[in-house]
């Protein structure tokens, strides 16, 4: 790592033009401080994935209903037909997410007995 500094402003020696500079090891110093840089804002703009994620649906979303927006010659147009869609998914999509959520429940009930029924028989 270099020692010289190169400003004159903070009241150390100055360089002196006798002293040698290698300028492989000047450059491997600079390599660093970039190096250094470059982790420092990667670290600060870290993003959360699961809000990356959301962002890129919302976007996605808003792609689609442009184009279903320019296809149907106005947005009311492209919205009618987005809400038929979705109603369709809706109509369908419920009757198995009740069952799956009655079905997930009945099997919480039955792990919840088959755990106390162990408890009981163990603890007698």
């Amino acid at each position: 790592m270099a020692t010289a500094r190169l400003d004159t402003d903070d009241r150390t020696a100055a360089l002196s033009r006798a002293d040698p500079i290698d300028p492989r090891e000047v450059q491997a110093d600079i390599r660093e401080a970039y190096e250094r840089g470059r982790k420092d804002e990667r670290a600060s703009r870290r993003r959360h994935p699961i809000a990356m994620t959301l962002t890129i649906v919302a976007a996605i979303v808003g792609v689609v209903l442009l184009a279903l927006a320019a296809i149907n010659g106005s947005f009311a147009g492209g919205g009618s037909v987005a809400d038929q869609n979705l109603n369709a998914a809706v109509n369908k999509a419920e009757p198995q997410v009740r069952d799956a959520a009655s079905q997930a429940g009945q099997s919480l009930r039955d792990a919840g007995a088959a755990a106390k029924a162990k408890a009981d028989g163990t603890a007698g």
